[in-house]
């Protein structure tokens, strides 16, 4: 069975101009050409199409999409990765809609607020336990205020400097060159400098005593290696660089950085 180009547009909430695109980048084949010139797409090329979805969905560009689609061919194993993320942020969500629908009730009946329940969902604080653990309260308390104290502007520029890191990582890490590279290593750098940007982080407060430097710091490079190693195997933070195989780039590279610099 296949479909048409209208039928699947309709369904997947696309337009056909933007599968024809996906067709013209070979990002997206159609299963068969028709004698009209119509495009057809079978079952194969609708998981294709639910994959470039749900990556779009993580704003990752369609350059990028296309590597990831190259480097990983098990489509169930890839999906089975994308619907664990998923059903995390089923739950967050959950929580987000009956805590706001606890507040609504609240404020229309006249009833008492109960703060502690209001904001059930909204977890910047998700990683909270995971952070004082490794690396103390301070760190925790310091990252969490620098966060609540930057403006809306403020946080989406992070938001979309860290998208591009993670962006660059995966076109690195699908592109065939080594960890070691000039090229994996100068994102490596940025890298570096992006945690250098947290405060509360080792990297942070090295470059804070030092004028503005990590390097010669082994605490900062047990920290890079130690991030490098968390990559892999969490796949929470593997899934930022498309997968175990991009995070273990990026373990490589950070590791080959932070013993050359730091």
């Amino acid at each position: 069975m296949d479909w048409s180009i209208q039928e699947i547009a309709r369904i997947a909430g696309t337009t056909s101009r933007t599968l024809r695109h996906y067709d013209g980048i070979g990002l997206l084949k159609p299963s068969r050409t028709g004698h009209n010139g119509y495009r057809y797409y079978n079952q194969a090329a609708l998981v294709q199409l639910q994959r470039i979805l749900l990556l779009r969905g993580l704003g990752l560009g369609l350059p990028v999409i296309s590597q990831v689609l190259s480097d990983q061919t098990d489509a169930a194993k890839a999906l089975a990765g994308h619907l664990e993320w998923l059903k995390q942020e089923q739950d967050r969500l959950a929580r987000q809609i009956a805590s706001v629908t606890q507040t609504i009730e609240a404020v229309k009946g006249g009833g008492e607020i109960m703060a502690e329940d209001m904001f059930n969902g909204f977890d910047h604080t998700q990683y909270k336990d995971e952070v004082e653990e490794r690396w103390g309260k301070d760190a925790y308390a310091r990252g969490d205020s620098w966060w609540r104290g930057m403006s809306a502007d403020e946080k989406a520029a992070w938001k979309q400097r860290s998208q591009k890191l993670g962006e660059d990582w995966i076109a690195a890490a699908t592109g065939g060159i080594a960890p070691d590279s000039a090229e994996a290593q100068s994102i490596a750098k940025r890298h570096v400098e992006w945690l250098t940007g947290i405060p509360g982080t080792p990297t942070a407060d090295a470059a804070g005593a030092s004028g503005g430097t990590s390097g010669g710091n082994s605490h900062v490079k047990e920290y890079v290696t130690g991030l490098g190693e968390m990559y892999v195997a969490d796949p929470r933070f593997a899934r930022n660089y498309g997968g175990a195989e991009g995070a273990a780039f990026v373990r490589d590279a950070l590791k080959a950085y932070a013993e050359q610099n730091l």
